[in-house]
């Protein structure tokens, strides 16, 4: 079971395009989007025409969320006012830029998505959530402590969680069982399609591949390979130096920070 799995490409259709081309060629078994569709460059209803043209079940992102209710906030966390005026810019012009029908479409997009698979006699859970099971814009970065993760899993009963809303992709296996008994649960982060923070301009994407025998008990029946693709970035950077959108954001494409 070879499962595709993107997230976070912020208005940036020459990336998403580039990502979509990718996943077709690898031709997986399932696609899925973690959202965040919308914010910080200029082309929302076009990403949201493409991922409903081609169907792929879809969780809202915490900026799809406050774009389709048009309200002022994005749910995201600023470290400096500087931050926090260009964050205003950018959700002011996606709330002008988003047509009715494109904001009806993020209001129905799910919170999460959970799916039950049993390849054989174990039964295994994957979870999809943007930022974390208990909140749409909660920051799961890769330096979590290990106890709170497995708490979070546990609670959610997620044998295989995937998430986005860092930018950061990664990829953590942790034991919530015993040493008689251990019970190997994966966390994932699938990194950013339109806007990466690891200091690799290129889009990425995970494949997620489910052997046969999978089986929470078994550590190497679930393989993570993190996909990076190149796409126009350029084209991407100029846009938003066309728009009023603030420059630092088509730094921070070249830069892939």
């Amino acid at each position: 079971m070879r499962i595709a799995l993107f997230s976070d490409i912020h208005a940036n259709l020459p990336a998403l395009e580039a990502c979509l081309a990718d996943i077709d060629g690898r031709k997986p078994d399932a696609v899925y989007c973690l959202g965040d569709l919308v914010g910080y460059n200029i082309w929302p209803n076009e990403v949201i025409a493409e991922i409903r043209r081609r169907g792929i079940p879809t969780i809202a992102g915490n900026y799809d969320y406050g774009t389709g209710r048009g309200i002022d906030e994005c749910g995201c966390a600023y470290k400096t006012e500087e931050e926090r005026d260009m964050g205003k810019v950018s959700i002011a012009l996606t709330n002008e830029l988003v047509k009715p029908e494109e904001r009806a479409y993020l209001r129905t997009l799910p919170a999460h998505i959970r799916v039950e698979y049993q390849l054989n006699d174990d039964r295994l859970v994957l979870l999809l959530v943007h930022g974390s099971p208990r909140k749409i814009n909660e920051y799961l970065f890769e330096d979590r402590d290990e106890k709170s993760m497995a708490r979070i899993m546990e609670t959610a009963d997620a044998d295989i969680m995937c998430f986005g809303h860092t930018h950061k992709p990664y990829h953590r296996v942790i034991d919530t069982g015993t040493a008689e008994a251990p019970y190997y649960r994966h966390a994932i982060n699938t990194g950013s399609v339109g806007k990466p923070k690891d200091g690799d301009a290129r889009g990425g994407y995970v494949l997620l591949t489910i052997n046969e025998y999978a089986a929470a008990d078994k550590k190497g029946s679930v393989h993570v390979e993190f996909v990076r693709f190149s796409y126009d970035v350029e084209r991407a950077a100029r846009a938003v130096e066309e728009s009023v959108l603030p420059n630092g954001y088509a730094a921070m494409l070249r830069n892939g920070k």
